[in-house]
């Protein structure tokens, strides 16, 4: 029986990377989750299967976080599955690389959805439906600390993300609802092979004080301990999950 054994879990963009090991670990101690996927039907059949293989439950549900009407579907069949609601992991993200100069109306329409948009709506079936003493946790980055050229727009949907998780954490503290945001530095993902250039990992592992980029389950530790009981006097807060990256590039900086 682990930590969270009894608790049911939403997770949105569960079937990949880190969405994925958010999944597996809450999961792993004793969560029932419910996940949402986009595109990637097979990958999350295979996420399904890996938990149910290590006797534990987890079940898709295709649900865009961009749409609304997507967002509500998804914790309607949530409930419907699982009984209630004790956590809601908003995992699920899209970011545009283009230059302040290059933003077109269209990436900033997505962008803002999904990011933005489609959190807020999370956030709010979570308020309206979860059970006392839940664990709200929204994944940010930590570009809203460390900005570089090409992730203005990205950057700044997070960072409205981490203005959310401090009113959250105001508004719903009196029913025992905790509210937090983790931002990951670099991580080793598909998305990251596919966005960056050969020697990426190994630069930014440079700048990073523990001497390496992320892993995915580096990132659903720490979500997994605010979704856990020793998290129960943690709320507004935002924790860098980065191995020091945002120190380190400061202290390079000089």
């Amino acid at each position: 029986m682990g930590v969270l054994a009894g608790k049911a879990a939403v997770v949105t963009g569960g079937s990949r990377g880190i969405g994925r090991a958010i999944v597996e670990r809450l999961a792993r101690d004793g969560a029932t989750v419910v996940f949402s996927f986009v595109q990637a039907e097979q990958a999350a059949a295979d996420v399904c299967r890996a938990v149910a293989a290590a006797g534990h439950r987890a079940e898709a549900v295709h649900a865009d976080q961009g749409l609304v009407s997507d967002v509500r579907h998804l914790f309607d069949e949530a409930e419907r599955r699982l009984g209630g609601l004790d956590i809601l992991v908003v995992s699920a993200g899209i970011g545009v690389r283009a230059r302040i100069a290059d933003v077109r109306e269209e990436d900033l329409d997505r962008v803002l959805a999904v990011n933005f948009r489609g959190t807020l709506f999370a956030m709010q079936e979570a308020a309206r439906r979860m059970r006392h003493g839940g664990r709200i946790i929204n994944i940010s980055t930590v570009n809203t600390v460390l900005p570089v050229p090409g992730v203005g727009i990205y950057s700044a949907t997070k960072a409205a993300v981490e203005q959310l998780t401090r009113v959250g954490a105001m508004e719903l503290g009196a029913r025992g609802i905790t509210v937090n945001t983790v931002s990951p530095g670099a991580t080793d993902t598909e998305l990251f092979q596919q966005s960056n250039p050969p020697g990426m990992a190994e630069l930014v592992a440079g700048i990073t004080p523990l001497g390496r980029i992320g892993q995915p389950a580096d990132v659903a530790d720490v979500v997994a301990f605010l979704a856990g009981p020793d998290a129960r006097w943690l709320t507004g807060q935002h924790l860098r999950a980065s191995g020091g990256l945002d120190v380190g590039r400061s202290a390079s900086d000089g």
